[in-house]
């Protein structure tokens, strides 16, 4: 095994994208494509969200005081707490959002896949690597649905945001043509579908067609913004904030707030996109461009509501474009405002595939299909399924709310709830994890937490009109994703400690020796050999036998004693050897061979000639080299029997090659014994001409509670949920789906799992 292979099997998981120099400032140009055309178009209905065309116009000094608190929002909540705050947070792997701040808080364990491969060992310690939690194990649950519910509604956050932006822009049409406003929402319909047709490309291509578009969209909200200040300079009186405080003082208007919470809509996609880019290239970005543009924008805007009133506040950003309306530049901005809506959907769909790839691999979620559209960063990827679960949820939602107006009032509910729960978790972090002073997180908490409380009690009023929708479709997944961590906690837990060592149970017997002596082997040992593959020695002291060696399957499986082998092997099933070769999938790691495997030799009480156990592990590299894709370890307690790893890279797709692992097998015993290989190998070649899959799985079977008023009521309840619903859904989303070819080559392995 090749030195960088053995660092990707120890270390086994991705880490944060580097670059530097020319390479950085490229990734910080694609940030453009991806991150921040959702809060880069919020310009499009700020204004009209904070005072509605259909109310009263706004004085001057409430017109300097809303621009006030726009632009001291951008400074505190996107730039300040996510560029510069937040995005230091992320997991080792690069990962940002609500889920990546629980994996910090209580981090998996990362498993050894030479430990994985062990069958027979016991006196070595555990081989993995296991994440210390930094909380209260009583604390877990507790946080992990407070991070699955910022998560859920995150993903609620990706239906809303596509909807919001497009109608939006494609509503400015109103301005010039106003016989095309019937045809807004199906306008806006087609371009969604354009939009959510074009994400199988990847994230790298997309970003590299829509970087340049957003660019020059927000140099053109700069440019305009710079024009429009010099109609009334004064505007920048705007930059006191003393100006936003005195406008809710002297209005009394807590509901302006929900308007302006509008202008940061994005913030949560900055942190949750990590994974798709690096810090250093979204701080440049946002800070050195981004961020400007916008507060030009919304200057600009201002000092035009100002001078012109009435004349510009149907909609201020299209009635503020200089020149005539319909004129030139009105059209070109319009183009581009459609352009970077679409592109600001994508941001918030990048970031709902990011989401969804860390709930899988931490199994808050079922095993969806990913497709991983990049050969240097394994965070960008595409989730078929999802991405057409959110077209068609985005499409119901556009026909639905009819408005745009009505979108906003939605829209912001989900917004203000997730950076809410992120200001939490970042508290948390920063003492526990980053073991900063406890004044620290205090007087973050107490800051952040009191903006982000003014936002969200002003989004919480905001629930009759509409923000209950992404209420309910936050609820609906934060309930099936605690639901699906709980039961498949379970089967993995009863997984675990029910894997048996094969001394345990298969016990052996030389056929020419004297009296019913079972060879037991001593302390394990490792022989490593240089060279392609390794090999596990399982035996210590080895002793010679005259005869093959028969094996008998114990009658106590449960025991393990080996002093009680010799009475085990008078009174225990003799298993034959079958001249075929079988191999059977591990669906997690650990030592041992899992329970089904037991259940499997008590079902068909005989050995194949060759067992290999194989279990799957993706490294963090595009591809494995044909060379480096199997890593096989001998068994030498039970002959025939081998333990295999099978190396992929993120990009690459399942496809187990028995051939290839076999070869690997014939090398390895003629390393091992090149005098007495021969027939040995004869006899490999031989079984593997029939060849069988052997696929484990658990019918879950719900426990029953004894003792309690209630416990007839828990056990309704769990069987309702681990028999009719969990066993179910199981079956829908197998581990193994991709690991097998044929279905006339498997066999499925059903044991019981009381749960």
């Amino acid at each position: 095994m090749s030195h960088s292979l053995v660092a990707l099997e120890t270390g086994g998981t991705r880490t944060a994208v580097r670059a530097r120099g020319f390479p950085l400032l490229l990734l910080s140009f694609q940030t453009l494509g991806i991150i921040y055309s959702d809060i880069g178009t919020s310009p499009l209905y700020v204004l009209n969200g904070i005072w509605p065309a259909s109310g009263p116009l706004p004085s001057e000094e409430d017109v300097i005081g809303g621009i006030s608190a726009i632009i001291w929002s951008l400074t505190l909540l996107p730039l300040l707490k996510y560029v510069f705050i937040c995005l230091r947070f992320g997991t080792h792997e690069g990962e940002g959002g609500t889920f990546a701040l629980f994996q910090g808080l209580y981090p998996r364990k990362e498993q050894d896949s030479e430990y994985d491969r062990s069958l027979t060992r016991e006196s070595l310690g555990q081989r993995s690597k296991s994440g210390t939690a930094k909380l209260s194990p009583h604390l877990r649950w507790p946080l992990m649905i407070w991070c699955l519910l910022g998560t859920s509604l995150t993903l609620a956050d990706g239906i809303f945001t596509p909807a919001v932006s497009v109608t939006s822009a494609v509503g400015g049409i109103a301005v010039a043509e106003a016989s095309v406003t019937s045809k807004i929402i199906p306008i806006s319909i087609a371009f969604l579908l354009a939009l959510f047709l074009a994400q199988p490309f990847g994230t790298s291509r997309i970003a590299s067609v829509f970087a340049p578009i957003t660019c020059i969209w927000l140099l053109l909200l700069g440019s305009t913004g710079i024009v429009n200040i010099t109609s009334h300079p004064g505007v920048f009186r705007a930059f006191d904030p003393s100006r936003a405080v005195l406008l809710f003082v002297r209005t009394r208007d807590y509901d302006l707030l929900a308007g302006v919470l509008l202008a940061v809509t994005g913030c949560e996609a900055i942190f949750a996109n990590l994974g798709q880019f690096n810090m250093t290239s979204i701080q440049l970005s946002f800070s050195c461009f981004v961020y400007p543009c916008l507060v030009l924008a919304y200057l600009g805007q201002g000092a035009r509501l100002i001078t012109d009133g009435q004349s510009v506040f149907s909609n201020v950003f299209y009635q503020t474009i200089p020149g005539s309306s319909g004129g030139p530049l009105f059209w070109i901005l319009y183009v581009f405002a459609i352009l970077a809506t679409i592109i600001a959907s994508q941001a918030m769909i990048t970031a709902t595939f990011s989401l969804i790839q860390q709930l899988v691999n931490m199994k808050s979620l079922p095993p969806i299909r990913m497709v991983y559209t990049s050969d240097k960063i394994q965070g960008q990827v595409y989730v078929p399924s999802v991405n057409w679960i959110l077209m068609i949820a985005t499409i119901v939602v556009v026909a639905a709310f009819k408005s745009s107006t009505a979108l906003t009032n939605a829209y912001g509910f989900a917004v203000a709830t997730v950076m809410f729960s992120t200001t939490v978790l970042i508290a948390v972090h920063m003492r526990y994890v980053k073991y900063w002073p406890a004044l620290v997180a205090v007087a973050y908490l107490v800051v952040y937490g009191f903006l982000d409380g003014l936002f969200w009690g002003a989004a919480l009023k905001k629930i009759p009109q509409g923000a209950w929708v992404p209420l309910m479709i936050g609820l609906i997944l934060m309930v099936l994703m605690v639901f699906w961590t709980w039961a498949k906690g379970l089967e993995d837990a009863f997984d675990g400690a029910n894997r048996k060592s094969i001394r345990r149970f298969i016990i052996t017997k030389g056929d020419n020796e004297e009296s019913n002596i079972v060879q037991t082997p001593r302390e394990d040992t490792i022989v490593e050999l240089a060279g392609e593959g390794s090999i596990t020695e399982e035996t210590g002291e080895e002793e010679k036998m005259t005869g093959r060696t028969t094996y008998y399957l114990a009658p106590n499986i449960e025991g393990g004693n080996h002093h009680h082998h010799e009475a085990q092997a008078m009174d225990s099933l003799r298993l034959a050897r079958i001249p075929t070769c079988a191999v059977f999938h591990k669906l997690t790691g650990g030592k041992g061979v899992p329970h089904s495997f037991v259940g499997f030799v008590r079902q068909w009480p005989a050995l194949p000639e060759l067992i290999i156990f194989l279990s799957a592990r993706v490294l963090p590299v595009p591809r494995i080299s044909r060379e480096e894709r199997y890593v096989v370890d001998k068994v030498r307690s039970v002959d025939g029997f081998y333990a295999a790893t099978y190396h992929l890279g993120f990009r690459e797709d399942f496809d187990v090659k028995v051939d290839e692992i076999i070869e690997q097998i014939c090398t390895l015993e003629a390393r091992v014994e090149p005098e007495r290989s021969a027939e040995k190998i004869r006899r490999i070649r031989q079984a593997a001409r029939t060849t069988t899959h052997i696929v484990p799985h658990y019918y879950v079977i719900s426990k029953r509670i004894r003792g309690g008023r209630l416990s007839s009521v828990i056990d309704w309840l769990r069987s309702l949920l681990i028999e009719d619903i969990y066993r179910p859904m199981v079956t829908m989303f197998p581990d193994t789906a991709n690991w097998v070819g044929s279905a006339d080559e498997i066999i499925r392995v059903g044991v019981n799992a009381t749960i």
